[in-house]
Protein backbone atom coordinates (compact mmCIF):
# COMPACT_ATOMS: atom_id res chain seq x y z
CA UNK A 1 0.00 0.00 0.00
CA UNK A 2 1.37 3.76 -1.16
CA UNK A 3 1.47 6.55 1.42
CA UNK A 4 -2.46 7.72 1.73
CA UNK A 5 -3.36 10.53 -0.46
CA UNK A 6 0.16 10.32 -2.72
CA UNK A 7 -0.48 11.78 -6.08
CA UNK A 8 2.44 13.03 -8.04
CA UNK A 9 6.41 14.06 -7.84
CA UNK A 10 6.10 17.89 -6.65
CA UNK A 11 10.03 18.25 -7.80
CA UNK A 12 13.52 17.57 -7.50
CA UNK A 13 15.87 18.81 -5.54
CA UNK A 14 19.66 19.14 -5.45
CA UNK A 15 22.96 21.12 -4.07
CA UNK A 16 25.11 23.43 -6.54
CA UNK A 17 27.79 25.51 -5.50
CA UNK A 18 26.85 28.56 -7.11
CA UNK A 19 23.09 29.25 -7.30
CA UNK A 20 23.01 31.78 -9.76
CA UNK A 21 25.92 29.79 -12.45
CA UNK A 22 23.13 27.00 -11.80
CA UNK A 23 19.90 29.23 -12.22
CA UNK A 24 21.66 30.66 -15.78
CA UNK A 25 22.67 27.00 -16.93
CA UNK A 26 18.89 25.80 -16.45
CA UNK A 27 17.30 29.24 -17.82
CA UNK A 28 19.82 29.28 -20.31
CA UNK A 29 19.81 25.69 -21.98
CA UNK A 30 16.58 24.16 -20.57
CA UNK A 31 13.95 27.27 -20.67
CA UNK A 32 13.26 26.98 -16.72
CA UNK A 33 12.09 30.40 -15.24
CA UNK A 34 12.95 31.19 -11.91
CA UNK A 35 9.57 31.14 -9.90
CA UNK A 36 11.09 32.19 -6.31
CA UNK A 37 14.19 32.46 -4.69
CA UNK A 38 14.15 32.71 -0.49
CA UNK A 39 16.91 32.63 2.39
CA UNK A 40 19.45 32.82 4.21
CA UNK A 41 18.30 30.29 6.38
CA UNK A 42 20.08 28.37 9.86
CA UNK A 43 18.61 27.32 12.73
CA UNK A 44 21.11 27.04 16.39
CA UNK A 45 18.50 24.78 18.02
CA UNK A 46 19.26 21.32 15.91
CA UNK A 47 16.41 21.84 13.17
CA UNK A 48 18.79 21.56 10.66
CA UNK A 49 20.33 18.04 11.49
CA UNK A 50 16.74 16.40 12.71
CA UNK A 51 15.08 18.33 9.78
CA UNK A 52 17.42 18.04 6.67
CA UNK A 53 20.10 15.42 8.03
CA UNK A 54 22.76 18.52 7.68
CA UNK A 55 25.62 19.66 10.34
CA UNK A 56 23.21 21.90 13.00
CA UNK A 57 25.42 24.58 12.06
CA UNK A 58 24.86 24.60 8.43
CA UNK A 59 23.43 27.76 6.46
CA UNK A 60 21.22 28.04 3.84
CA UNK A 61 22.57 30.61 1.69
CA UNK A 62 19.73 30.53 -0.86
CA UNK A 63 17.02 28.16 -2.29
CA UNK A 64 15.97 28.90 -6.21
CA UNK A 65 12.37 26.76 -7.48
CA UNK A 66 12.38 27.00 -11.35
CA UNK A 67 10.16 25.34 -13.59
CA UNK A 68 9.79 24.30 -16.85
CA UNK A 69 7.30 21.77 -18.90
CA UNK A 70 6.39 20.37 -15.93
CA UNK A 71 9.18 19.98 -13.67
CA UNK A 72 10.18 21.55 -10.65
CA UNK A 73 13.46 21.87 -9.93
CA UNK A 74 14.55 23.04 -5.87
CA UNK A 75 18.31 24.23 -6.08
CA UNK A 76 20.30 24.82 -2.77
CA UNK A 77 23.58 26.82 -2.07
CA UNK A 78 24.92 26.25 1.38
CA UNK A 79 27.16 28.71 2.87
CA UNK A 80 31.01 26.95 3.73
CA UNK A 81 30.24 27.72 6.89
CA UNK A 82 30.91 23.98 8.17
CA UNK A 83 33.01 20.91 6.26
CA UNK A 84 30.71 18.83 4.06
CA UNK A 85 31.43 16.83 0.89
CA UNK A 86 32.33 19.58 -2.39
CA UNK A 87 32.94 16.79 -4.75
CA UNK A 88 29.51 15.53 -6.59
CA UNK A 89 29.19 12.07 -6.50
CA UNK A 90 29.00 9.92 -9.44
CA UNK A 91 26.82 7.07 -10.93
CA UNK A 92 28.54 4.56 -8.94
CA UNK A 93 28.70 6.44 -5.41
CA UNK A 94 25.62 5.91 -3.40
CA UNK A 95 23.44 8.76 -3.55
CA UNK A 96 24.64 8.91 -7.16
CA UNK A 97 22.11 10.84 -9.56
CA UNK A 98 21.33 12.15 -13.12
CA UNK A 99 18.47 14.05 -14.26
CA UNK A 100 17.59 13.06 -17.69
CA UNK A 101 16.03 15.43 -20.46
CA UNK A 102 13.63 14.40 -23.43
CA UNK A 103 15.22 15.51 -26.97
CA UNK A 104 13.57 14.89 -30.14
CA UNK A 105 16.77 14.23 -32.27
CA UNK A 106 19.82 13.50 -30.00
CA UNK A 107 22.33 14.30 -32.70
CA UNK A 108 21.01 18.14 -32.88
CA UNK A 109 20.90 18.33 -29.21
CA UNK A 110 24.64 17.27 -29.03
CA UNK A 111 25.88 19.44 -31.32
CA UNK A 112 24.14 22.03 -29.42
CA UNK A 113 25.95 20.83 -26.81
CA UNK A 114 29.23 21.31 -28.26
CA UNK A 115 28.51 24.41 -29.49
CA UNK A 116 28.24 25.75 -26.20
CA UNK A 117 31.15 23.95 -24.72
CA UNK A 118 29.39 21.98 -22.22
CA UNK A 119 30.89 18.92 -21.38
CA UNK A 120 29.78 15.58 -23.26
CA UNK A 121 30.76 12.02 -22.21
CA UNK A 122 31.21 10.17 -25.36
CA UNK A 123 28.64 9.73 -28.58
CA UNK A 124 25.11 8.62 -28.34
CA UNK A 125 24.51 5.30 -26.89
CA UNK A 126 21.86 3.88 -29.14
CA UNK A 127 19.95 0.81 -27.62
CA UNK A 128 18.70 -1.73 -30.25
CA UNK A 129 18.61 -5.00 -27.56
CA UNK A 130 16.03 -5.51 -24.60
CA UNK A 131 13.77 -3.65 -23.27
CA UNK A 132 15.11 -0.18 -24.28
CA UNK A 133 15.25 -0.79 -27.64
CA UNK A 134 14.51 2.42 -29.87
CA UNK A 135 16.11 4.68 -27.30
CA UNK A 136 18.84 6.47 -27.73
CA UNK A 137 20.77 8.32 -25.06
CA UNK A 138 24.22 10.52 -23.23
CA UNK A 139 25.53 11.80 -20.52
CA UNK A 140 26.76 15.51 -20.25
CA UNK A 141 28.35 17.10 -17.26
CA UNK A 142 27.01 20.44 -15.59
CA UNK A 143 29.52 23.24 -15.39
CA UNK A 144 29.46 22.17 -11.26
CA UNK A 145 30.26 18.57 -12.26
CA UNK A 146 26.59 17.34 -11.82
CA UNK A 147 25.67 14.37 -14.28
CA UNK A 148 22.96 15.44 -16.62
CA UNK A 149 21.32 12.95 -19.54
CA UNK A 150 20.07 13.49 -22.95
CA UNK A 151 17.48 10.76 -24.06
CA UNK A 152 15.12 10.40 -27.19
CA UNK A 153 12.76 7.56 -28.35
CA UNK A 154 10.87 9.04 -31.36
CA UNK A 155 9.24 6.14 -31.82
CA UNK A 156 8.76 4.78 -28.55
CA UNK A 157 10.71 2.03 -26.60
CA UNK A 158 10.40 -1.77 -26.60
CA UNK A 159 9.28 -2.69 -23.08
CA UNK A 160 6.15 -1.27 -24.51
CA UNK A 161 4.90 -3.68 -26.63
CA UNK A 162 5.89 -6.09 -23.84
CA UNK A 163 4.62 -4.66 -20.59
CA UNK A 164 1.73 -3.86 -18.92
CA UNK A 165 3.19 -0.52 -17.06
CA UNK A 166 3.14 3.10 -19.11
CA UNK A 167 6.34 4.46 -18.36
CA UNK A 168 5.48 9.08 -18.06
CA UNK A 169 6.20 9.62 -22.07
CA UNK A 170 7.37 13.35 -22.79
CA UNK A 171 6.83 12.77 -26.56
Amino acid sequence: MAIPGLSKPDHIGFTVPDLAEAIEFFREHFDFELAYEFGPFSAEDGWMADHLNVNPRSVINKIAVLNAKGINLEIFEYADTVERQTVTPNNADIGGHHLAFYVEDIDVAVAYLTQHNIQVLGEPTVMTDGPSAGESWVYFMAPWGMQLELVSYPNGKAYANQSSVALFDPR
